[in-house]
């Protein structure tokens, strides 16, 4: 569909009928959505002025943080965090039209997934094969292309846009599952008030007490911490970079005020952006 010169161009991890499609267009339902096959391809499209924008997952309330992402954002990319959208995600079982949930000997999924309807598999298909594919769409391509009777776990959305039969609904296994999504761009977003920061710090000294003395820049001036936690250097093993999001924007003085502090005492320190939180 024709979405108009002026549209924002907004870059995602498909192809349709992916989370992250639906999470594009609860972002900018009237920007012009185009499809790239990897993370790390959805920031490079960014970066080389074919999209203004790109979406991808970085979180899950069931499985954790989505490795690709994080390690695009501390290894690979210059981009910023420009915004963040949560979703609630449903995951249903489809197959073939007329295929039988008694004949299935195949479940295609993203392993994100696969592991967010991990009891369900076990209890209803212990036999089948589970197999891993690159996204929740491109999943009921496989199954549908598979010799074997097989089911992949997907969106709603992707039945419909494949012509598969729905057999299963809401099969994750916790009702309340969401993932958090982020919109990477070449700026992060203006202070609204009602913000958040994340950035990224290595802390080269491997004693007791330098994590908490970082720490402390941020209590002192009572900023609230929301998330923290680690990434394999790969560099060596015990070796880790921290992540960190905290409520405030960088232009705010006491955040400005620690995370000043805080590159002084790390040896390596990212922002990846201040940007308004979801509500």
């Amino acid at each position: 569909m024709d979405r108009g010169p002026l549209s924002k161009r907004l870059a995602y991890f498909g192809p349709a009928g992916t989370f992250t499609e639906e999470a594009a267009l609860a972002y900018d339902a009237l920007a012009q959505l185009l499809p790239f096959p990897t993370i790390a391809a959805v920031a490079s499209a960014v970066e080389a002025g074919m999209a203004d924008e790109g979406i991808v997952p970085i979180e899950n309330s069931l499985e954790g943080s989505v490795p690709a992402t994080l390690d695009l954002l501390i290894h690979e990319s210059s981009l910023f965090i420009r915004q963040e959208v949560i979703l609630p995600i449903d995951h249903y079982l489809m197959a073939r039209v007329g295929t039988q949930v008694g004949d299935l000997k195949a479940i295609f999924s993203h392993p994100q997934a696969l592991g967010q309807c991990r009891r369900f598999l076990e209890r209803c298909f212990p036999k089948a094969q589970v197999v891993a594919a690159l996204s929740t769409a491109a999943a009921v391509e496989e199954m549908l292309a598979s010799d074997l009777p097989a089911a992949a776990i997907a969106p709603r959305r992707a039945a419909e846009l494949y012509g598969a039969a729905v057999l299963g609904s809401r099969i994750q296994d916790q009702a309340s599952n969401e993932t958090r999504f982020v919109v990477l761009a070449k700026e992060d977003h203006e202070s609204t008030g009602q913000d958040k920061t994340s950035i990224c710090l290595y802390i080269p000294a491997d004693r007791p007490g330098a994590l908490v003395e970082i720490l402390l820049e941020f209590s002192q001036r009572t900023i609230n911490l929301a998330k923290i936690e680690s990434r394999p250097s790969r560099e060596s093993l015990g070796r880790y970079f921290f992540l960190v999001d905290l409520e405030g924007h960088r232009a705010d003085p006491p955040v400005a005020a620690a995370l000043a502090a805080v590159r002084s005492k790390a040896s390596m320190f990212k922002l990846f952006g201040s940007y308004p939180r979801s509500v």
